[in-house]
This record gives C-alpha cells, sequence and structure tokens, in this order.
C-alpha cells in the first residue's frame, strides 16, 4: 500500500509552527496604564506644541495662522483613539502636532491632557540650546 507521506511532513511542520509561535511573547501588548487611567503616550522628538482650531474641511487655525491639513491627517485623542477631524468642527484644543516637510500641511495632531501640556515641550520660535552664551551667565562677584 503507498500512502502519500508528504502530507504528514507537512502536517508536523505546521504543528511545530504553531507550538513555536505559542512560545514567543505577544509584541503588540498594550502599554502600562498611568496613574491617570490613560496609557502613557510618547511624542515623536519633531512635535511641537500648539493650539489648534478646526474650521472646516480642511481648513484649520494653528496657533492663529491658517493652515490646510495634509489628505491622510491624523487626530489622535486623549485616549490615544483616531478622531475623525469633522468632528471637531468649531473648537479650539492644545495640541502636539507634527507638519509634512515638503509641503507644511499639518499631519498629525494629538489633543493632550492637562497632564501632558504641564510638561515643558517646545513651541514654534522657542529656542531650545543646550549651551549658555557668556552673556547670558551671572556675573561674577569681586573678591574683596
Amino acid at each position: 500500500m503507498n500512502t502519500m507521506t508528504r502530507c504528514r511532513h507537512f502536517t508536523a511542520a505546521i504543528a511545530a509552527l504553531g507550538l513555536l509561535l505559542a512560545a514567543l511573547p505577544a509584541s503588540g501588548q498594550q502599554q502600562p496604564l498611568a496613574t491617570t487611567g490613560a496609557a502613557a503616550r510618547n511624542f515623536p522628538a519633531n512635535a511641537l506644541r500648539g493650539s489648534v482650531t478646526f474650521v472646516s474641511g480642511n481648513k484649520l487655525l494653528l496657533n492663529g495662522n491658517a493652515v490646510r491639513s495634509a489628505p491622510g491627517l491624523r487626530v489622535f485623542d486623549a485616549r490615544n483613539r483616531l478622531v475623525m477631524p469633522g468632528t471637531l468642527r468649531g473648537n479650539t484644543y492644545t495640541v502636539h502636532y507634527v507638519m509634512e516637510a515638503s509641503t507644511q500641511m499639518l499631519h498629525t495632531v494629538w489633543l493632550i491632557t492637562e497632564t501632558e501640556a504641564a510638561k515643558p515641550r517646545a513651541a514654534p520660535g522657542m529656542v531650545v540650546r543646550n549651551f549658555k552664551f557668556e552673556s547670558e551667565l551671572p556675573e561674577p562677584r569681586q573678591q574683596r
């Protein structure tokens, strides 16, 4: 009697692959919850802080200046859920945002909580550096 042995090898390979995948830790686990009950969020280094008013469609006011939103604008609420920009029409929010470098359109917006707003963050026109000029140093005391 001839039986097809290749089916047995294939079944054994699938079973071994299943065991291997079951042994790996889950890589998509949710971040631990912060004390406020919301997941701790990490913002990109190039994200700036500002205020956004959703006017209509792709028209927005960013820090009082009219800007357009990129076709793929993503807006995240305080719980990091995706929000449709049309539902925010007519409201102003304190946000962290990223602009597209090539088009200068608003690309990503995070609506931030009061706790996140209390943490220092770069804003447009703000100079951030890790040194001081000599003119900024306190004058040395003269010895008597």
